[in-house]
């Protein structure tokens, strides 16, 4: 039997009261909180807000600092819920800060309780008048504290391997940028004498089958035809212009998006991939609204090309990277998100308990 079994077969063993939210928490706002406008890329108190990054700018406002730590912090329009138990700044006025009612309370244990109730979305409008009514389990303050102490270990095992997700991306591009820079002792094309931009064309009078759409923002939807079926690289023309695709099946793309028809004679279709990644075409902009890229620039941005050899080379050691990187049957991005899973279901399972009536 674990801890937890004893301590659940000492403390409740015939189930435990489910109280709403809205009586377990109370208000922790601090006096002020900082609007989107005023957020800085630097200063000493990290803001944290309701949007998905956990922290989403800087402030030096200590106004904005609510009184009580550990709290919880609640999107009221976003749905997202997040734990801060170090100083912060209260974000923008979406943003809703809570605390245990009493000490009988663990703050944490109400955070990973809050996580695992499903509140249905209303959109953009307000949520917190639907997530106070709903109930969760309320053991013993021993059987939250060990709750806490498992979840806990599955979330500093996720924390540590996107750590080292984000230092392998890092090194990744570093070792790409580093490969890939040449000097006078190799030829230098023009994009457009290496392939030529093909535009996307709209795709909805075709029938739903199993070719990839490409938009700017990735796969839209799938038809029953294709625009092209050799290795290709997409370039975003509108919107996400620094988002590149790698494509070696058929696909379809859309007029916001550019495919390329590669000609394989002189480079190898993954070379020009990384080498567009290193150009990071962002810079490339032409417009001051959405971002846009334009063939006429496209056609004049310059690539090496040494011999075919030694693109083959080149390429076989970053896919070996942007495996370990990017791949979601492998490498470390497959084994957060099964650790996520695991995460997940443990905390399902360990926050599921008889409930006390009468």
């Amino acid at each position: 039997m674990s801890r937890l079994d004893e301590l659940i077969a000492e403390l409740c063993p015939n189930g435990v009261e489910y109280i709403p939210l809205g009586e377990v928490l109370k208000n922790n706002n601090a006096p002020n909180s900082i609007s989107k406008k005023y957020y800085k890329e630097n200063g000493d108190i990290p803001i944290i807000d309701q949007s998905q990054v956990y922290i989403a700018g800087y402030t030096d406002d200590e106004s904005a600092v609510p009184p009580i730590l550990p709290c919880i912090i609640f999107g009221d329009h976003t749905r997202v819920v997040k734990y801060a138990d170090r100083k912060f700044a209260q974000g923008d006025s979406g943003t809703k800060v809570f605390i245990p009612v009493t000490e009988d309370l663990n703050t944490k244990y109400i955070y990973y309780a809050f996580c695992n109730i499903d509140i249905p979305s209303r959109g953009y409008n307000r949520h917190w008048t639907i997530a106070k009514n709903i109930k969760i389990p309320i053991p013993p303050l021993p059987v939250q504290q060990e709750i806490v102490r498992i979840l806990d270990n599955f979330t500093e095992l996720i924390a540590e391997l996107t750590a080292e997700l984000t230092a392998r991306k890092k090194q990744y591009e570093y070792y790409r940028d580093l490969l890939l820079t040449f000097g006078d002792e190799v030829e230098w094309c023009n994009l457009e004498e290496i392939l030529k931009i093909r535009n996307g064309k709209d795709y909805k009078s075709f029938n739903v089958g199993n070719i990839p759409v490409y938009g700017s923002g990735g796969i839209m939807t799938y038809i029953d035809t294709y625009v092209y079926d050799k290795p290709s690289v997409l370039i975003p023309r509108k919107g996400s212009i620094d988002k590149l695709y790698y494509v070696e099946k058929p696909f379809w793309t859309v007029d916001t998006i550019f495919y390329t028809e590669i000609y394989t004679s002189k480079v190898i279709p993954k070379y020009v991939f990384y080498c567009l990644q290193k150009e990071r075409l962002e810079q490339y902009n032409t417009a001051g609204g959405v971002p846009s890229l334009t063939q006429t620039v496209l056609n004049k941005v310059k690539i090496p090309v040494p011999p075919l050899e030694e693109q083959e080379r080149i390429v076989a050691i970053l896919d070996r990277f942007d495996a370990l990187c990017n791949d979601l049957t492998s490498g470390i991005p497959a084994e957060i998100e099964a650790r996520q899973k695991q995460y997940e279901y443990y905390r399902d399972k360990l926050l599921s308990f008889k409930e006390v009536t009468g």
